[in-house]
Formats: structure tokens, sequence, C-alpha cells
């Protein structure tokens, strides 16, 4: 996904027992999206010919690789949320992906049994398995949620009422005692993968693995220092598409083709070589992540005279900001360096969330945004109420702010094509053209 399906996919597809035809026009309809939206644009960079491979292969070829390591003994994780610490996959062995759906068109099955006033994300997301066209659905030895919203916790209930599905809790506050209940939910989740694979956490393999996921992380923020330049070397949408690839691509593979990607990108650095039309006023991208599928409003914003700098969500910085101490030696100390960095996230689960608020206007200084887009999907609450500080704080900076609530259809695009117009025209009378 999304690409035109092949006739190898089709007989991969009905391997799995998946609903070929409607699993075609599914992929169909990203696929329009994702050429229009993200390869039409001009001036990409070359290295990200990969990125989109990986995002084309998601339903073929990542399946496929996916089919021959679980034949090799290895365990499929599917995950929904970055909260899930990858270094302990990693370690023991399994292949794991997230697995959160960014299409439309699977939500009408999600909402023959579920509430239409739920985020589009988890609708999504349960659409593609209810419709029988998820190819990993089939291959799952486990799925992996977590607590971050009322909506996921009760979904979370209903998939796993006939097992195979572990459930991370995460404490609503960063308190001692929050610490605590959350690293020992990291160990229990260890202690669900050792039993899963038959494996024994061994301390050199997770030092291993957090090295390589330290690495992937220190890729991600280089990436992200070259948008920090006057004339960004790569649009928001396709940094994007990469973090959209960070989620569900092999970390090795993955981390040596961005490294390739951040040395093109310093060569168009180097020779002032833009993404995007000079002048484009410099957006900051605030809330609900952008997962493979959805890539409207960064469109919207880098057609609309905007330039899409950061995104400060789990699909931007959220998911690679901070590094797992790697000193401790022990495999008990670096299980708690591992809970420690990923209890430093900042989701809109947490309250009170003041350093949500402290970091988001500290990176539209390092970015030098000129505004923020908070993107809101429908009925993410959290997200939605925690708008309102975040407008303050904007404010108490000088920093201009828009709210947007939308969700995967295409049908507000021209409504939020004005409203996202008329926001950085604003942004241009206050700052001079």
């Amino acid at each position: 996904m999304p690409q035109r399906p092949s006739p190898e996919d089709g007989k991969l597809w009905a391997e799995l027992g998946l609903d070929v035809e409607l699993h075609a026009r599914i992929l169909e309809s990203i696929s329009a999206n994702f050429e229009r939206q993200v390869e039409s644009r001009p001036g990409r960079p070359a290295g990200m010919a990969y990125f989109d491979g990986v995002i084309h292969g998601s339903h073929g070829d990542r399946v496929r690789e996916v089919m021959a390591k679980r034949a090799a003994g290895a365990k499929f994780v599917g995950t929904f949320c970055v909260y899930v610490p990858e270094e302990i996959l990693i370690a023991l062995g399994t292949v794991h992906l997230a697995l959160c759906g960014g299409t439309a068109v699977t939500i009408p099955y999600a909402e023959q049994n579920f509430p239409r006033n739920m985020c589009p994300l988890v609708k999504s997301t349960l659409g593609l398995a209810l419709s029988g066209t998820c190819p990993y659905s089939p291959l799952e030895d486990l799925a992996v949620g977590e607590t971050t919203c009322d909506a996921k916790k009760k979904t979370w209930d209903v998939l796993g009422r006939e097992g195979g599905f572990h459930v991370l809790e995460l404490p609503q506050k960063k308190n001692p005692a929050d610490r605590a209940l959350w690293l020992e939910e990291v160990r229990t989740f260890t202690r669900r993968i050792e039993a899963l694979t038959g494996n024994a956490l061994d301390a050199d393999k997770l030092a291993g693995a957090v090295r390589l996921m330290n690495r992937k992380r220190r890729a991600l923020a280089r990436m992200h220092d070259w948008r920090k330049a006057d004339c960004p070397p790569i649009s928001g949408t396709d940094a994007l598409v990469v973090m959209q690839a960070a989620l569900i691509d092999d970390p090795e593979r993955f981390t040596l083709n961005l490294e390739s990607l951040n040395e093109e990108l310093a060569e168009r650095a180097a020779s002032g070589l833009g993404a995007l039309p000079p002048g484009a006023k410099r957006i900051l991208i605030a809330g609900c992540p952008s997962v493979l599928g959805n890539w409207k409003v960064h469109h919207i914003v880098e057609t609309s005279g905007g330039a899409v700098v950061v995104d400060e969500s789990c699909t931007g910085t959220r998911y690679f900001t901070g590094l797992v101490d790697e000193s401790p030696a022990d495999r008990d100390g670096l299980i708690e360096a591992i809970a420690d960095r990923y209890l430093t996230i900042d989701c809109s689960c947490f309250s009170p969330n003041a350093e949500r608020m402290a970091n988001a206007v500290r990176m539209a200084g390092e970015y030098r945004a000129a505004g923020v887009v908070q993107y809101v999907l429908h009925a993410c609450h959290t997200y939605n109420v925690e708008a309102i500080a975040m407008a303050d704080a904007l404010k108490a900076a000088g920093i201009p702010s828009i709210k947007i609530e939308t969700d995967y259809s295409e049908e507000d695009a021209g409504q939020l094509q004005i409203r996202i117009e008329a926001f950085i025209e604003s942004l241009e009378f206050r700052h001079g053209r």
C-alpha cells in the first residue's frame, strides 16, 4: 500500500484469506491519493525512492518478508503505539511493525459494530481487520496495545477476548509512583515476549538493540535538523513519508537508507536546493499522528503557501526524541533505561502536561516556525481539549496558531484549504511579505 496491485499480490492476499477484490479497491484509492499528494510533487530528493518503495510494498513485499521470517521461526508482533519498547522486540528476535490504519475506506466496516463518533485512526484500523483486508491479521502471533485513550482501551478489550493481545498500561502522570508502575509494565511485557519467542532476554542482544534504535533516532534527528535550514531540502510531506516508513520497515535497513538520504540532504542544503518555493511560511504541525495512508493536512499546507518544517506528533519528533542510556551493562539496568526513555514521550494522555506545551514552544523556536497548525482527529478528546492549553502557551510565546478538526476523508479538503490559506496569508501580513 499504496500501489496498484499485481497478480502476484492478488495470489498472496488470496493465500492469506483476504477479500481480494475489496482489498484491491482500497489500495487503488490510497494509491491515487499517494500519487496526487506525494509522488507528483516536483523537486523531491532522489533518496525518497526507497521510502516510497516501503510504502508501496507495505501490503506486498513487506508481508512476504514477515511470512519468510515467521517460516524461519521468528514471531510477528503487531503494534499500535510508539510506547511499545521496540528494543525488547528486536533483542528477542521478533519481527514487528505498526498496524494503525490511515484510510477512510475501511471505516464503514468498523462502524457496523463500533460507535460512529470514535477516532478515525481506531476505526480505520479496526475496519481493515473486520473487512478482511489487513494482510497482517492472519500472521499475528501477538498484538500490543496501550492505554493512551478510552477508545483504544475499550477496543483492546474487544480484540483481546480470544487471546493473542497484550495491553501496556501507561500511567497518566509522571511521578515516582507512576514511573514504578510503568517500569513493572515494561518488565511484564518483557516476560510476555520471552514466553512468546521461547527465548530469554540476553543483555548483550538487548544492548545491541538499544544501540540500533539510538542510531535510528539519531538519523531521524539529523533529517529533522536539515528542516531547520532557510530552504529545507526536504518537504514536510516527504519527511512524513519517511516517518511512516520508520514504523513499518526493518529498523536496520531503514536506518541505512535514511543515513544515505541524509547525505543527499546535506548536499542539497549546501547548494541551497530547497524542496518548496522560496518564501513559503514555516509551519509546525502539532497534535495527532498522520499514519500511513494519510497525507491530507501536509499536502494542503504545502499547496497553500506553507512549508511544514516539523511535526510535534507520534509520526514526528515524539517518535525519536530522547535516546536510551547505553551505559548499563546488565539486563535489568538496560530495561530500566528503556522504560525511562519511553516515559519521556509527551502524549496528550498525561495530565498535567506542561511538558508538551514547553516542547512545542521550544520546537517552534528551533525550527523558526511562523505559525502552528494544531491537527486534531475527530473524537480525539485528549488532543482536542489540550488544544486550549497549547493555544494559550503558543500565544504567550507570540506564536500564531489555528486548530483544525478533521478525519481521513477528502470531503472537507476544500474547507480546510480555505482556512489554512487564510491562516498562512495572515502570517504573511504579520511578518511582512
